[in-house]
């Protein structure tokens, strides 16, 4: 979560010389005006602050099924994203030499688990993930990715952030039992509903309840960690309320909180490798799976180039143009980190904002990174912890990153120019409306370029948003066309 008592570096101040300590010239932290100790501070803030995606990632993925039914396991999940995060995290702080970590994006999880993996096998799905992360380089290296993104209308953009957002807190009220989907046979017009039959029932949804409130009590609060705080006390009262009530295991979900044998166990790194490339364009078609591939790339593109800039810029490492140094290092490792956390089965890794709470605490340099990763390696071999979190302890975070992530956004968007503001509804509602990213992204698109041309501003639409507009229109219209065609 971000720091609201960050102190950034002066960038006009005339910078001290490096001391004669090699790991002072490589990350250059006097010259940035830190030291040591506060770049193992802030390394041990910003591991904190987002340590919660080690449980709350599994839980996301985990829900999902693909095409032939196979769910993942919980523990395999955990040890991918630790590892992915540690790594990504590491390789972001030695040669972006930022303090930006990385760990599986939030939303992007999403699209793989509820859109991607039921149209194939999970390993295709994560083959696509690689892809997303292996075209995120090569935009890099060739200088498109800043074009694709001034391509993207702001507006455009920030209601792309928003619709996330909501769509994992519908997936956080989902998985919690909080919200339940009513039944088909049951011929209603609605189509979910609170709890069981319109009331709450059962301890399980009164931990995400009490879990909730408590984290965004935290949050008013500004509490350092207060998502991570919030999920570890809910684990804590539902492993004590577990042992007290005798509660069905079914009524968890997918983890029963227990106490564990033990604190430590090997890591199993089943699942780290296990992808097909190419798999997934076999299962859903070229068109499909080029879109699904651009839907990953597209989820975590703006979020992580606002978080780059965003974190740059609270640290004071940013000049009067608002670049970075080393930007292009830094979108590099950004692309590679997608790639891995495909890899690893994890899904796409990004820059998290939660960077912030290790700025807060004078992280200036890379090495902030190394601690940060550091312990997400460390925690490889405390799986066993991560497994007995319920989804009704880890579920609440994910209203709460809703939150933040609406907070953030819904005041940048010109709400007077229906031409931007329509798109930006049709986008922020069709995602959780329509359980799909995609179809969210692509209805903003061809909203905004028919609006356009509707005001007779058609000159104003980038071309490249037109081709992007293009392919969304295959997209929707794949069915009549494979009808007209014969292929169907």
């Amino acid at each position: 979560m971000p720091s609201s008592a960050t102190a950034p570096v002066d960038a006009q101040q005339p910078s001290p010389p490096p001391s004669g300590n090699p790991l002072d010239r490589w990350f250059r932290i006097t010259e940035r005006g830190s030291s040591i100790a506060r770049e193992v501070r802030g390394g041990l803030a910003t591991f904190f602050a987002m340590a919660y995606i080690i449980v709350l990632n599994p839980i996301i993925l985990g829900a999902g099924q693909d095409k032939f039914g196979h769910q993942l396991d919980n523990a395999q999940l955990v040890t991918a994203t630790a590892l992915m995060a540690g790594l990504s995290t590491v390789l972001m702080g030695a040669i972006g030499n930022v303090p930006i970590a990385c760990a599986a994006g939030l939303g992007i999880n999403a699209v793989v688990s509820l859109q991607l993996a039921p149209k194939m096998s999970w390993p295709d799905a994560m083959g696509m993930v690689v892809l997303a992360g292996l075209v995120l380089m090569l935009l890099v290296a060739s200088g498109l990715r800043q074009r694709v993104m001034d391509a993207i209308p702001n507006g455009l953009r920030r209601a792309i952030a928003i619709g996330i957002g909501l769509f994992i807190s519908l997936i956080g009220l989902v998985d919690s039992g909080f919200v339940t989907r009513n039944p088909d046979a049951a011929h209603t017009t609605v189509p979910m509903g609170l709890g069981q039959g319109g009331q709450l029932h059962g301890w399980p949804v009164l931990i995400f309840a009490v879990g909730l409130v408590l984290t965004f009590i935290l949050l008013v609060r500004k509490a350092p960690g207060a998502i991570l705080i919030g999920i570890v006390v809910m684990t804590f009262v539902a492993i004590l309320i577990n042992e007290l009530a005798e509660i069905p295991d079914a009524n968890w979900g997918l983890s029963v909180p227990s106490v564990p044998d033990s604190i430590v166990g090997a890591p199993d790194f089943g699942l780290v490798g296990d992808i097909s490339l190419f798999g997934g364009f076999h299962e859903v078609g070229l068109l499909t799976g080029c879109l699904f591939v651009f839907t990953v790339l597209l989820s975590g593109f703006f979020d992580a180039m606002g978080t780059i800039i965003g974190v740059g810029e609270e640290a004071g490492l940013t000049d009067e143009n608002g670049q970075l140094p080393n930007m292009g290092k830094i979108l590099m490792v950004d692309g590679v980190a997608v790639a891995a956390g495909g890899l690893g089965s994890a899904s796409a890794n990004t820059c998290f904002v939660e960077s912030t709470a290790g700025v807060g605490e004078g992280a200036r340099t890379g090495l902030a990174n190394l601690m940060t990763g550091g312990l997400f390696l460390l925690a490889l071999i405390f799986t066993p912890l991560a497994t007995v979190v319920p989804s009704q302890a880890a579920t609440p975070a994910l209203l709460v990153v809703g939150f933040l992530i609406m907070a953030a956004n819904v005041k940048e968007i010109d709400w007077s120019d229906f031409t931007i503001a329509i798109p930006a509804f049709l986008t922020i509602v069709s995602m959780p409306f329509t359980y799909s990213i995609t179809n969210g992204i692509g209805i903003g698109v061809l909203a905004f370029i028919l609006l356009r041309i509707a005001d007779r501003r058609f000159r104003e639409i980038p071309w490249l948003l037109n081709v992007v507009g293009a392919c969304f229109l295959v997209y929707f219209m794949l069915d009549p066309i494979e009808q007209a065609l014969g292929v169907k």
